[in-house]
């Protein structure tokens, strides 16, 4: 669904004589176009079947606007009438209708009575818009067949309880849906609608969400690709693109990770194989024809993601190798920004009923009971842990409608600010994981898809501050000794088991990931051991080291500097000490620090500003100047 954004609407000019929306003025669309308005076919077929009275179904690929349209139009079109949204793959069998006892007011005897939602009783005219209605199991397909075909669930007549239109709407393909709906007996009693990407007017309503920013450019290119590469490239996915464009970040983020792997807009050969990947030269259009930067990374990117995400209300997908800290920095951002700590839901233990269930009312109704954790007006934060490895089918597709619609079993969940979804890729070293497959409706839910890598994530801070000097050796020997293979295999969580084992004295053998018959992750464990009982000239140079030997490194840099105006091997190591240390450390040794930049060549110096953190960068401000001063002084 195309999303409204009521921070940046656009200017309107009122009602026209006829009482309808007034033009919306956009920097898109100054003015209104002439001739019959484009993308109105939905609306016109809405009108038409409320007006008939008959079922309208409605099939058209996954974010080109059909729920919106249906959310938006009805209201003006039809002032008073209400729209009911029951998304079709949140169903369980009594969520529509049950059967409890209730006391017969005549006989004062308690009879079974069958009660029925009460989205479905609202007391107004409503429309009844059945979303994702191919989703749903067969029976509930089977329900819906009964409200289909005459307006009626068991015992109630929607008629009579202020039903004036009912419509199904789902997109047909067989990698997106759950059932195919071939009954005769049910296709005969409805009017079919199939959309296409021009039949809604999602290019007015992203106008009207950039109303500052003229798309005409950004519609020519998306025009312009190949059919199928506009249905990769749905209108959803584009709105997700820009939203990555107004935050400064890089668009590619905004593109689905489909399977665990990031969709590209690559068209195929006729025989069949992959054609040129055109992904990077549309987004960098997008981003020229909207004025936007297309930055390759952003500096400490998942915190900037996090923190985007709470601000501008989007659900994020961070994607990261197990143990990288994804959960905890996630948690720690929400307690930093929202003073509270994050509603958390670990989707291998989450079953549908934990989060809504249907339950009687005293006025004769199903009602939707949330669970504690998301009831209630406060701000809340959901994070869903583990979210490709759901415990069963239904709790992940209950998931489309939250992350979409920001709401369970049609009731808006109160206050809430952001969901962060974390799970792991499909593969890891070589490893399948235990993970499910989504399709692309499932995964360009999220504004924002990231593959976090460990490094984004700073963890060895809070290793340092947590273990001391301890962790800063193994982070020394993590950073230093081994290769990058080996690296990978060390993740944050083996970093404080390593840190735990010697500190209680037991071998680190047994801290590394073990991989069955006797075999553990093939990683190298002489140099932290040395490290650890202080053998320090049989290791690398690392940070600890340079402070403790910072003499012998002074002289060593000013001979390479005398040497040489691009520095010598000392130059490099050195440089890849202080580019690699933590900043708690820079900050204990910043006369250490300044006393090494003396001696480096300035285009080494000028690193240390490009890309980091804020904090990084008034650091090496501060140690910039120090060493004017320190250049300055008598020797």
């Amino acid at each position: 669904m195309i999303k409204t954004d009521p921070n940046r609407a656009a200017l309107t000019t009122g009602r026209d004589a006829r009482g309808k929306a007034a033009w919306t003025v956009t920097a898109t669309y100054p003015e209104r176009p002439s001739g019959p308005q484009p993308g109105t076919r939905l609306a016109e077929f809405i009108d038409a079947m409320i007006a008939m009275g008959q079922t309208g179904q409605v099939f058209g690929e996954h974010g080109i606007g059909k729920t919106s349209t249906f959310l938006s139009h009805i209201p003006e079109a039809h002032p008073g009438t209400r729209v009911v949204l029951v998304p079709a793959a949140n169903l369980t069998p009594d969520d529509l209708l049950m059967n409890a006892p209730v006391r017969d007011d005549s006989t004062g005897r308690l009879v079974l009575t069958q009660l029925i939602m009460s989205q479905l009783d609202p007391g107004e005219p409503f429309v009844l818009l059945i979303d994702d209605s191919l989703q749903a199991g067969e029976m509930i397909q089977s329900q819906l067949m009964q409200i289909a075909c005459n307006w009626t669930l068991g015992e109630h007549d929607l008629r009579a309880l202020g039903c004036v239109g009912v419509f199904l709407c789902d997109n047909e393909s067989q990698t997106e849906t759950g059932s195919v709906r071939g009954d005769l007996a049910v296709l005969d009693r409805m009017v079919t609608l199939r959309l296409t990407s021009n039949d809604t007017a999602w290019r007015h309503t992203l106008a009207a969400r950039y109303a500052d920013w003229d798309l005409g450019e950004v519609f020519r290119i998306w025009a312009a690709l190949t059919p199928r590469l506009r249905s990769r490239f749905s209108p959803r996915t584009l709105e997700h693109v820009l939203d990555c464009a107004r935050a400064g970040l890089p668009l590619g983020w905004g593109l689905p990770l489909v399977g665990g792997v990031r969709l590209r807009l690559r068209d195929r050969r006729k025989d069949g194989t992959e054609g040129t990947d055109r992904t990077a030269e549309t987004l960098d259009a997008i981003a020229a024809a909207v004025g936007a930067a297309n930055p390759r990374t952003v500096a400490d990117p998942v915190r900037r993601i996090l923190r985007t995400a709470l601000r501008e209300n989007w659900a994020v997908l961070l994607q990261g190798p197990p143990g990288c800290g994804k959960t905890e920095i996630t948690r720690s951002v929400v307690r930093d920004e929202l003073g509270a700590e994050p509603v958390y839901f670990s989707l291998p233990v989450t079953n549908v009923e934990d989060l809504c269930v249907p339950v009687p009312t005293p006025d004769g109704r199903l009602d939707t009971l949330l669970t504690r954790s998301l009831s209630g007006p406060g701000e809340k934060v959901i994070i869903w842990d583990e979210y490709n490895r759901p415990k069963d089918k239904a709790a992940f597709a209950k998931l489309m409608e939250i992350t979409q619609e920001w709401s369970l079993a049609g009731r808006p969940v109160e206050g809430l600010r952001a969901q962060i979804a974390l799970q792991n890729p499909p593969y890891h070293l070589g490893r399948k994981l235990q993970v499910s497959r989504n399709n692309v409706a499932q995964a360009s839910r999220f504004t924002i898809s990231y593959e976090v890598r460990p490094e984004d994530i700073p963890a060895n801070e809070w290793l340092i501050a947590v273990y001391g000097e301890v962790a800063e050796t193994v982070l020394e020997w993590w950073k230093n000794d081994i290769d990058d293979e080996a690296r990978d295999w060390i993740t944050k969580r083996t970093l404080e088991r390593l840190i735990k084992l010697h500190l209680a004295g037991q071998p680190l053998i047994s801290g590394l990931i073990y991989l069955g018959e006797g075999e553990f992750a093939p990683v190298p464990l002489t140099a932290l051991e040395a490290r650890l009982v202080g053998v320090g000239e049989e290791v690398a140079l690392g940070f600890k080291q340079l402070v403790r030997d910072i003499d012998i490194w002074e002289k060593r840099l000013a001979v390479a500097s005398e040497v040489s105006s691009e520095g010598t091997n000392d130059t490099d190591l050195v440089h890849r000490v202080l580019a690699n240390a933590e900043l708690s450390q820079l900050k204990r040794h910043g006369e250490v620090v300044a006393r090494a930049l003396r001696h480096l060549p300035p285009k080494l110096r000028a690193t240390y500003l490009v890309g980091q953190t804020p904090a990084r960068q008034r650091f090496w401000v501060g140690a910039l100047a120090r060493m004017k001063e320190l250049a300055a002084s008598p020797s």
